[in-house]
């Protein structure tokens, strides 16, 4: 029992150490989500240069809390960490694929493959949100390339045959990556055909008028 005081002060040392790490942790998981989730209506917006600025702001912090984490790997792998990299994840790789980029890679990123592909599995609904904005607009081709975009990753996603204890919940995500797509594909089909259909009836205008 002589031992116990001295037990008691380290276990205060460590606890409170820990404590630190990770209310250190949260605050910066808080911030990187919202350099995120800013970068991504940033492209929305066309605001390149300042989605790029969120981008740079979310990838410090993700280094940031690998450092500041490395002696506490439970909290680096902890739900709300890893959420938060997953929205640097998602927001990197909308940013370059709706531009027609390079895809960024997990090691680029310095993520996990499975905090990584769920990050990419999310993305496809971004990708949705643009694509409709371009079928708006009338840009059927553009619209085209982020559905193929769209169905690659799907391609990609529904190989990761692994128990979610691996993945960390990936199959359901990989779900609705296939229900995003498969609507996107009918409004882009009905989009088609209507333009289709309005340039028929122009050609028909325009033969009825040369005629008359």
């Amino acid at each position: 029992m002589d031992q116990l005081e001295n037990i008691a002060e380290k276990a205060h040392t460590v606890f409170e150490t820990r404590t630190a790490a990770r209310e250190r942790a949260l605050s910066q998981a808080r911030t990187l989500v919202r350099h995120a989730s800013r970068a991504i209506r940033a492209v929305h917006r066309e605001e390149r240069p300042l989605a790029r600025e969120h981008l740079t702001k979310a990838s410090e912090l993700a280094a940031s809390l690998r450092n500041n984490l490395d002696e506490f790997p439970d909290l680096y792998y902890a739900g709300y960490t890893q959420d938060a990299l997953k929205e640097y994840a998602e927001a990197s790789i909308v940013y370059a694929l709706l531009d027609g980029e390079a895809l960024p890679t997990p090691e680029k990123l310095g993520l996990q493959y499975n905090t990584y592909l769920k990050g990419l599995a999310e993305a496809v609904g971004e990708m949705r949100r643009r694509c409709l904005d371009i079928l708006r607009e009338g840009h059927s081709h553009e619209a085209e390339r982020v559905l193929a975009n769209m169905d690659e990753i799907y391609g990609v996603l529904v190989t990761m045959d692994y128990p979610d204890a691996i993945t960390g919940g990936l199959r359901r995500l990989t779900d609705i990556v296939r229900s995003i797509t498969e609507r996107t594909r009918g409004d882009l089909t009905l989009s088609l055909r209507q333009e289709q259909l309005e340039k028929s009836l122009r050609s028909l205008e325009s033969r009825l008028d040369n005629a008359a």
